[in-house]
């Protein structure tokens, strides 16, 4: 028998399609059912800072230029042409108390002394004889017998007082003349350096005319102005000697291409407060600053220095980096993984460090990290911090 070829034309593709067509459907109904969970939500990380409390000593840091304790003009006392100079007299030169630095001409204070010597001798003479005179004035009273006491003019004694006087006046004369000779050597009233010289030798000087400028070695000051808020780390009296009560000060300066360091002490507290800057002025002392010590070069005035005072001491209290505030007195801690915003009581702030004085307790962890959306109660992945700052040590 026969088949019909256009039969199995259209036969044969639909076979096929409807075989493919079970295959997809026995595949799809013979498939796994998948389960579909929840997205996770991972907490962001932050860095925390676990703080104890400690121990801090509240230093105040100034800077000032180096002054003399004592600073005078040297100046002569009598005129006349200067003769001789010490080899101290030179800018820089130093010197010790009592010390001649210069000389002038003598010989007419010479003469001087010797016209008064001879004024006090022949003032002697005059009271002598008035005395001797008085005398005689008494005794031929008596001699006469006339009774009584008798005048001062009879006893010579307004004469005698006149005689008394001028050998005063001739003595005083002398003294003088004595004091001018000495004065012609120019001594110095202190162990000190020369500043200034301006007068040199062959120069004839006058009375009250200053010769030198001069200051004292035995110690040198710094003005430290501060801050009017700062003095409360101080404990300082506004205004008074503090002698060798006040606190000590460290004075570092870069000098002769090295750093040196220098001790010294708060001696002096300025009674004003400047109205523009709010700042009050700190006097520290450095005794024998041109005592020698190794390598370190002597405290020379006008020497520019960085100084720290030592503040008071100050106990249980944390310090915080500055970048861990938000805000002006607020940090965030982690407490469970969550953060918790706090208010704390800033004893002081610089630029990298905060003293807190209150607010925190010893464990608390603080958040070094500053998160954009963070708010109260949010989630987070603490990473310690390693120990460090914030778990003792002295405040910048």
């Amino acid at each position: 028998m026969s088949v019909d070829t256009s039969v199995l034309k259209w036969s044969l593709p639909v076979a096929i399609l409807a075989v493919a067509a079970l295959v997809v459907v026995s595949l799809v109904s013979s498939r796994p059912q998948l389960e579909t969970a929840p997205r996770e939500v991972v907490p962001p990380p932050v860095r925390v800072l676990t703080v104890t409390p400690t121990e801090v000593d509240l230093g105040v840091s100034s800077q000032g230029s180096v002054i003399p304790v004592t600073e005078a003009d040297l100046v002569s006392e009598v005129a006349g042409t200067i003769v001789w100079t010490s080899e101290s007299f030179e800018v820089g030169g130093f010197f010790d108390a009592g010390e001649v630095l210069l000389r002038l001409d003598r010989r007419d204070y010479e003469l001087a002394l010797a016209s008064a010597r001879a004024a006090l001798a022949q003032a002697g003479v005059g009271l002598a004889r008035e005395q001797a005179e008085a005398d005689v004035a008494r005794e031929e009273w008596e001699e006469l017998g006339a009774g009584g006491e008798p005048s001062p003019l009879v006893l010579r004694q307004p004469q005698l007082a006149e005689a008394r006087a001028q050998v005063e006046a001739a003595l005083a004369n002398k003294r003088r003349a004595e004091l001018d000779l000495q004065r012609t050597a120019i001594r110095a009233p202190f162990a000190g350096r020369l500043r200034a010289k301006r007068v040199d030798r062959g120069e004839f000087v006058n009375r009250g005319v200053p010769l030198a400028t001069i200051y004292a070695v035995d110690a040198a000051e710094v003005v430290l102005p501060v801050p009017d808020s700062e003095l409360a780390f101080l404990d300082l009296p506004l205004g008074g000697e503090l002698g060798d009560s006040g606190p000590p000060v460290l004075l570092r300066a870069q000098f002769a291409g090295g750093r040196h360091e220098w001790e010294g002490r708060v001696v002096r507290v300025g009674g004003e407060i400047d109205p523009a800057t709010r700042m009050v002025n700190l006097i520290a002392r450095v005794d024998d600053p041109y005592r020698a010590s190794g390598d370190r070069p002597p405290l020379s005035v006008g020497l520019f220095v960085d100084a720290e005072v030592v503040g008071r001491s100050v106990e249980s209290v944390f310090q915080v980096p500055r970048g861990a505030l938000v805000g002006a007195d607020r940090v965030w801690l982690v407490e469970d993984g969550r953060l918790v915003l706090r208010h704390v009581g800033i004893l002081r702030a610089d630029p990298e460090v905060v003293i807190v004085s209150d607010g925190l307790s010893a464990g608390n962890r603080i958040s070094l990290t500053i998160l954009e959306s963070a708010v109260d109660g949010m989630r987070v992945t603490p990473q310690p911090e390693p120990e460090g700052l914030g778990t003792g040590g002295n405040a910048p």
